[in-house]
């Protein structure tokens, strides 16, 4: 296998330094529209051994995807904030026979977390003295907020607890609104709380990434898992518990 690089900010960095040390060739770096046009691929024996990991933007993460599928190079993305398009993507993926593998947060420990909120929602949509609230922190240059985690664990609490009909950001004061509270500091990798308070305890879990290695092995584990496979993979495919 080898890897491209769409994205060379500080994940597509950690990405390739990983790599490197487990001996994975690096096929090419995509950092501008225009490398595109200068990659210069070639396969042996007509086999495409190259597997993309996309950590760009959300205003050129569609594009990567796209220029990946014209050369027939399935891709992982930990891109977030492009959400609008994901059912987009995910149809056009199925019906042109692409690969794509997705995931708001590539950490295995995100993955079990979310799966303990699921359980934990399951256990309080009963109990409607307790109301539940998300909030995150990540460093200052990141772009999109709430997190894409945040979302996807607000998707999960959602889902498992009914009396919450939708999320939304910031403080909103209404029964049926879930919480997310976004905030910005320093050079935090990320940080995920969620929370449920009553008039008389709170009960908390917590999930804080310690470094970035975390979701770059992921994303090189879920590379390695896609190959020869065709379809649009998230993280419950990949580790089904």
């Amino acid at each position: 296998m080898r890897i491209l690089i769409t994205g060379y900010g500080k994940m597509g960095k950690m990405v390739e330094e990983l790599a490197t040390k487990e001996h994975i060739e690096i096929a090419g770096i995509i950092d501008s529209e225009n490398d595109w046009t200068k990659l210069d691929i070639r396969n042996e024996n007509g086999i495409n051994d190259i597997t993309a990991i996309d950590f760009s933007t959300p205003s050129s993460v569609l594009d990567n995807i796209e220029q990946a599928w014209k050369r027939n190079i399935p891709i992982v993305v930990g891109t977030t904030g492009w959400y609008d398009h994901m059912d987009e993507i995910r149809k056009e993926c199925l019906q042109r026979g692409k690969t794509l593998f997705w995931a708001s947060n590539f950490s295995i420990g995100v993955f079990l977390f979310d799966k303990v909120n699921a359980c934990l929602a399951s256990m309080m949509k009963d109990f409607g003295q307790y109301n539940p609230s998300i909030t995150e922190i990540h460093h200052i240059h990141k772009l999109d907020a709430p997190s894409g985690t945040a979302i996807s664990l607000a998707r999960t609490l959602i889902e498992n607890c009914p009396r919450k009909r939708q999320w939304k950001k910031g403080q909103n004061n209404q029964s049926d609104i879930l919480d997310i509270n976004s905030i910005r500091e320093g050079e935090v990798c990320g940080t995920h709380i969620i929370n449920y308070s009553s008039p008389v305890d709170e009960i908390e879990i917590k999930h804080c990434a310690k470094n970035r290695q975390g979701f770059a092995l992921g994303a090189l584990t879920a590379a390695r898992w896609i190959q020869n496979k065709k379809g649009f993979f998230t993280m419950s495919d990949m580790i089904q518990i």
